[in-house]
Parts: structure tokens; sequence; C-alpha cells
């Protein structure tokens, strides 16, 4: 992955944080227009190329998506398209993203112990793995399969990451998008609870630093190590700990 992707992916990642109003609908348009762009060479190539300024690229989108898609999600896809991408490949991946965290950010259950449950589901049984990744496959029969697998036993928002993912896999294989999505989640869920504790902690700082590190110490039941990040931020060391241990149990799970 290119540096200027990775720019790109935070850019899109902190646009997602300051939009309002998105919800599943806004996380289907996403993942819907994944498949528009990344089925046509020309569009991913116009979208992703940086000698086309910024401005134009926008304008593309809205020329695109505007008529069809709530301006929550035209927002969210012009603001990627502004960004500089290494690849066209990187930039309909980064659109993907974008469409996981904002599933991550409406749903309100804890989607990434769901999608982990399903990939360990998929990996002990070969015939559906074939089914859901299989190249020969029609894309709509593996979404079919997926709301058919999972409707009414994990979260709208996980069939929505899951049937999207199969049906636009672009030579992955399914195992590789389940643990990708449970990443995505993972680090979007990390940056929300981050943003509420930097804003309610800012005011509790200003008026005695000391005070709030007692609350911390006592709302995690000891000492919370905390980090300085050049942004700003803070990082707990617990939370990186947690971080740790969602690796360590998606490496035992391949």
């Amino acid at each position: 992955m290119g540096s200027a992707t990775t720019q790109a992916r935070t850019a899109t990642a902190e646009a997602l944080a300051s939009t309002s109003g998105v919800d599943l609908d806004v996380a289907r348009e996403l993942f819907a227009a994944v498949g528009t762009v990344s089925g046509s060479a020309q569009l991913s190539g116009a979208l992703s190329d940086s000698s086309v300024p910024a401005p134009a690229r926008a304008g593309l989108v809205s020329a695109v998506f505007g008529s069809s898609y709530r301006p929550a999600t035209v927002a969210l896809l012009s603001s990627a398209a502004q960004q500089r991408w290494s690849t066209s490949a990187e930039f309909v991946e980064g659109i993907e993203e974008l469409a996981v965290r904002a599933t991550a950010v409406a749903e309100s259950a804890d989607i990434e112990p769901e999608l982990f449950s399903f990939s360990r589901t998929v990996a002990a049984n070969g015939e559906l793995e074939l089914a859901l990744g299989g190249r020969l496959g029609d894309a709509s029969a593996k979404g079919a399969l997926v709301t058919k697998l999972l409707d009414g036993r994990v979260s709208a928002g996980t069939t929505l990451i899951v049937s999207s993912l199969v049906q636009n896999a672009r030579g992955r294989r399914v195992r590789a998008l389940l643990r990708r999505a449970e990443s995505i989640v993972a680090d979007q869920r990390t940056r929300i609870v981050a943003t509420v504790l930097r804003g309610s902690a800012s005011e509790r700082r200003a008026a005695d630093p000391s005070a709030e590190r007692s609350q911390r110490s006592l709302r995690f039941g000891g000492h919370a190590e905390h980090r300085d990040r050049p942004d700003g931020g803070r990082r707990s060391a617990r939370a990186d700990r947690g971080r740790r241990h969602r690796r360590e149990r998606v490496r035992t799970s391949r």
C-alpha cells in the first residue's frame, strides 16, 4: 500500500467521523458504489486520477451518484474521490473500507464478534466457503445465501457487510475478506470510543488533571496507562492490549 493511500484512508475515516446522518442505508449505498466503481475501469481510473483536479473528481461523483444516492453518501464518496490514491484498485478498496466503517457507525450491535464467528463457520465448512467464494457462482445467489444463513441470527449490519463482500470479492478469499472487515470494524469502534473519551475528558483535564487519572483508574479497575499521540489524541495501553488480543485471535482462526 502506497503512502498516498495511507493518507487517503485516514482522510476518509475523518470525513466519516464529521458526517451526520450515517445509517445502514448510507452504508448500503456505499457498498453499491463499490460495485459500480469496481465494475468500470474507466470510472475508477477517472475518480482516482490525481492529475485531474479534485473538484472535477468530486463533480464526477455528483454526476454519477447524485441523483440516486443520499446527500451523506455522495459527500463521503466525494471526499474519498478528492484524496490522492496510489492506484485505482486501492481507491476501490478505500471505498469498501469506508462502507464497512459506515456500517460500524450505524449499527449499534457488536459486529466484530459476529464477523469472527461467521469466519470460523466458513473455515470449518469447505462447501460453504466454496459456495461463497467460488468464482463461477452468481453474485446475487451468494448474497441470498448469506442472508438465508444470517438473517435473524446476527445484526443487520453484519449481514450487510458479509453479503456485500461476497458479492464483490474481486478474486479475494472469503476468510480474508471477513478478517479484513473485522479489523476495520475494530479500528472504527476504537476511533468512536477515543473520540467520545477525548471530548468528555477535556473539561475534566482543564479542571483537575489528577482527578481525571483517578477516575480512569477506577473505571478500568486499576492503573490505566495512556500515551500521547502526535495528533493530540491519547491512546490507552489497555486498548492496545485489546487490539493485540484480537490480532492473536484472528491468527488462530487461519
